[in-house]
């Protein structure tokens, strides 16, 4: 089992609304909307997703990282969670 087992309901709710926001988006497109119009709407589905990604992090380094039985295994998970953080950042 996952580390965000507990928060997927929440997790899953956050990715719906994201979910919603892109297809608005993507309607405001198609209805040649003002772009800087659109382009607010796409900062706040990035904004939602990075909450979701921050929520899976979190869950990641309470379970995968405290289950770890020693230090070779937390480091490689430390490790596995500061490249996923580097990839959320570079985008």
């Amino acid at each position: 089992m996952y580390g965000y087992a507990q928060n997927k309901p929440a997790l899953l709710k956050r990715l719906k609304r994201a979910e919603g926001q892109v297809r608005g988006v993507a309607k405001m497109v198609d209805d040649d909307k003002y772009c800087i119009d659109i382009l607010t709407q796409i900062s706040a589905v990035q904004a939602a997703l990075d909450k979701v990604a921050l929520g899976l992090m979190k869950d990641h380094a309470r379970h995968c990282m405290t289950a770890s039985k020693n230090d070779k295994e937390m480091a490689a998970k430390a490790d596995e969670l500061v490249g996923a953080l580097g990839r959320m950042l570079s985008h």
